[in-house]
């Protein structure tokens, strides 16, 4: 039975490999195909000769520009909404105070508001902070996406830290500061590695927003620098799936090294019982 069990397991799972990992590997073969191949039918099959004019072509345009400005903009924005839903995931968790639940509600309301719907107000904020073409403008709405669904993981995750870990430090004289830098924060590094892959993912990936917001160049971020490679009348296929291809890269380094931690935060912070 045990055995049955396991082959299920394994069945689904392979299963899900193939469904899932399917698209990748298309993709890596299509980056190797030039167009003329492509435009004659050879779709599913190997590449007649490996082709790397694709990867000339996607590198020899300002896609480092694009790489640069995505990279930016991630990471400036991961790294304020950690230390946002920290802190405040600390305080909801840990801290007794009159407005505690209000508060923490409001933050689980803004993960019921659609994100597209406030595409014209944020607009017209960030016009009016002059924040219109630059990458702070992008910023500021990233971390507004970013920190509802952040604050109620990480706060999940400190109501489960045993409340005899803050009542030890605060005996010993550590101020609830000291006790949010030097214990809770560096015992939530699952529930930090999950919100860090979320947000960042969802920064990496946003569109609409940056489309909106962004006119210029040298400003543009890898999804609108993809959107360039998309012609008047034709479409160089091969070319804008090699560059999905690198533009997929550093996520998917982040999670094959970050996964373990993504799993036990997903287990240990986002899901309660």
């Amino acid at each position: 039975m045990k055995i049955v069990k396991r082959a299920a397991l394994y069945a689904v799972a392979l299963f899900f490999m193939v469904l899932f990992g399917f698209p990748f590997v298309v993709t890596l073969i299509m980056s190797f195909k030039n167009q003329q191949e492509y435009m004659t039918g050879n779709y599913w099959g190997l590449p007649q000769k490996l082709y790397f004019g694709n990867f000339a072509r996607v590198l020899e345009a300002d896609f480092i520009i694009y790489f640069r400005n995505s990279i930016i903009v991630s990471i400036c924005a991961v790294i304020i909404i950690i230390l946002v839903a920290s802190m405040a995931g600390y305080a909801f968790a840990k801290l007794k105070f009159a407005a505690n639940r209000p508060l923490f509600l409001l933050f689980l309301v803004g993960m019921m508001i659609p994100v597209h719907t406030t595409l014209i107000p944020i607009y017209q904020l960030t016009r009016s902070f002059g924040l219109t073409n630059s990458l702070p403008g992008l910023i500021g709405p990233y971390i507004s996406f970013g920190l509802p669904i952040s604050v109620y993981i990480i706060t999940n995750f400190f109501e489960e830290v045993p409340a005899s870990v803050q009542e030890s430090a605060l005996i010993d004289g550590a101020s609830p500061f000291r006790i949010y830098w030097n214990i809770m924060l560096p015992l939530s590094k699952p529930a930090i590695s999950t919100v860090c892959i979320y947000c960042f993912l969802t920064c990496w990936n946003e569109f609409i927003y940056a489309l909106t917001i962004i006119s210029s160049n040298a400003n543009k971020t890898l999804p609108l620098g993809i959107r360039e490679f998309f012609g008047a009348e034709t479409v160089n296929i091969p070319s804008v799936l090699t560059a999905i291809l690198i533009g997929s890269l550093p996520v998917m380094l982040f999670y094959f090294f970050a996964q373990e931690r993504v799993v036990n935060g997903l287990s240990a912070g986002a899901v309660k019982g």
